[in-house]
């Protein structure tokens, strides 16, 4: 049986069968005896997009990962970036510290931040992202999704999807649907709200390029 631990662009974890490209973590947030999670969703602000494959380095999903048999971070899995940045995550400093680095630098340039910090980051995200926050999402027009960074995400009737490209792909677990117009998605009037965090708009804006899962189609 899955494991509790794939993340949807709404931030909510569930258990399905499909991995996707990346994992990455919120702090403990697991009992190792049982495997299962929590009451809570997050113990760190910092939520993490980390590599699944680092140094060769194994791991015990949901297991005791530390030192002394003690829980370690508990392992979550997004289908790719676009999805784990529309959940509020960012990139890990320890495991991919150069990609971790440009998100850094794309945000000091979109928010006129010479030296921008991590904790900056993490705070603006966790006061943002619909998970933490649970703050409404912001509600956007159909014609301000041409405005929209490739990678960010929508909800369209409670339906996420990626914009890509001046088109919209419907997201799974298990990959993204043909990419489709913004008129043809939205059509009969159905609710439009952004779901990826303001930030990381700001920061795809700036030039940041998220991995995107091979069923989104060539660049």
């Amino acid at each position: 049986m899955p494991l509790q631990n794939r993340v949807d662009p709404f931030g909510a974890i569930h258990a399905v069968a499909e991995r996707g490209l990346f994992t990455g973590n919120r702090g403990i947030i697991h009992d190792p005896a049982t495997k299962t999670l929590l009451n809570k969703r997050w113990a760190l602000p910092a939520w993490i997009i980390c590599l699944c494959d680092y140094q060769g380095r194994k791991r015990e999903p949901m297991g005791r990962n530390r030192p002394g048999g003690k829980p370690g971070w508990t392992e979550l899995f997004f289908l790719d970036e676009p999805t784990a940045l529309a959940a509020g995550h960012r990139p890990c400093f320890f495991c991919q510290r150069a990609r971790a680095s440009e998100f850094l630098g794309r945000f000091g340039q979109a928010f006129g931040i010479a030296e921008p910090r991590a904790p900056q980051v993490d705070a603006r995200l966790h006061n943002e992202r619909f998970a933490s926050s649970r703050k409404p999402l912001p509600s956007i027009r159909a014609e301000e999704t041409a405005q929209l960074p490739d990678g960010a995400m929508v909800a369209i009737g409670g339906v996420p999807f990626a914009v890509r490209s001046g088109e919209l792909l419907r997201w799974s677990f298990a990959g993204y649907e043909k990419p489709v117009g913004v008129e043809t998605a939205t059509r009969g009037g159905t609710s439009l709200a952004l779901i990826t965090p303001p930030t990381t708009i700001a920061v795809l804006k700036a030039g940041f390029a998220p991995v995107w899962h091979a069923s989104a189609g060539p660049a």
